[in-house]
């Protein structure tokens, strides 16, 4: 959500931005899942996926991820068959593990704080399989051995685990689900998570090819200086982030310009910075490809911030132009 907008506005220009992205020749759009952030608006990314289908044509589109710890895998299950049956061959199940928000969230969303973690994730990750088709049937001992999931359609969820450690990985590739490491969440290790996602990898319920994606904020500007004065407010964001902020809207560009920033405040900017791409097109084409390199990606997933929806969709087209370039040289 944008400084001055609203929540209903934010959702329509994700509607918007969603058909750009797919106009421009983007493959895949994801939507996010929070909760108790009042400058996010993205608390239920199955119904969005909706929306989004509805405006669009072809472009993948996905959730970017469910938080399956909070839900029955039966319901999600159901809620992507039906996705798919509206939308064939084009839903992406995205799963995460974490809470998407404080404790309370997890009560509210009647599951206590730690249950279903670890082992629990795992459990419910094959049943989610089993449900959608994806995997094996539940055993016969299982005490819902022979529950269908419906609709039954003739399509699948392409599965894709999201995460920010190596954990998500080792259970990724176990499950023989794609894997999206979350760059823009932890600029760090992610490039040995990714390896060793590669080298564990396993065919399993979820899936049967290994699949690297990384997910990193891009502000790509007509030069590299707008593009500095640009990322100011994501800069911002991220820092009031850190200083438990959590959830704000992006602040404008005269906010973050006159924000009193400490000689701390300036050390944890320039440390998120290696989570965000900033620059114009030929400085973005060079640091995104040296991103994908260094973790073997198989794709990139660009999440441009910016103080408002214009800007952002700039952004996003530069991206697409450059890469376009690039492909016909």
């Amino acid at each position: 959500m944008l400084s001055g907008g609203n929540a209903a506005q934010a959702l329509r220009d994700t509607i918007e931005l969603a058909k750009l992205a797919e106009r421009l020749g983007y493959s895949r759009f994801w939507v996010s899942e929070h909760h108790n952030a009042t400058g996010l608006a993205g608390s239920s990314p199955e119904v969005l996926l909706a929306a989004l289908g509805a405006h669009t044509s072809h472009i993948r589109i996905g959730s970017g991820g469910v938080l399956l710890p909070h839900y029955s895998p039966y319901k999600v299950a159901e809620n992507f068959r039906v996705l798919e049956g509206l939308y064939p061959g084009r839903i992406d199940l995205g799963i995460g593990r974490a809470p998407g928000g404080m404790p309370l969230v997890s009560r509210a969303m009647g599951r206590e704080a730690g249950k279903d973690k670890e082992a629990g994730f795992v459990h419910s990750l094959g049943e989610l399989a089993a449900y959608l088709g994806i995997g094996p049937p539940l055993a016969t001992g299982h005490p819902l051995a022979g529950l269908t999931a419906s609709p039954v359609v003739s399509t699948r969820p392409e599965a894709w685990l999201l995460g920010s450690s190596a954990h998500s990985a080792q259970v990724a590739s176990a499950m023989g689900a794609g894997f999206a490491f979350a760059h823009f969440i932890n600029g760090q290790g992610g490039q040995d998570a990714a390896r060793e996602y590669r080298r564990r990898f396993r065919p399993g319920p979820l899936g049967s090819s290994p699949r690297v994606a990384v997910c990193v904020f891009v502000v790509c500007m007509e030069d590299d200086s707008q593009a500095e004065r640009e990322a100011a407010s994501l800069d911002l964001r991220l820092l009031l982030n850190d200083k438990g902020e959590y959830g704000r809207p992006v602040p404008g560009r005269e906010e973050a310009r006159a924000y009193a920033y400490s000689a701390s405040d300036r050390a944890r900017i320039a440390e998120n910075r290696s989570r965000i791409i900033v620059g114009g097109p030929e400085r973005t084409e060079r640091m995104l490809y040296a991103l994908a390199a260094s973790y073997g990606a198989d794709e990139i997933i660009v999440n441009c911030v910016t103080a408002d929806a214009r800007s952002r969709s700039a952004s996003l087209e530069r991206v697409a132009g450059m890469l376009r370039k690039r492909i016909a040289r």
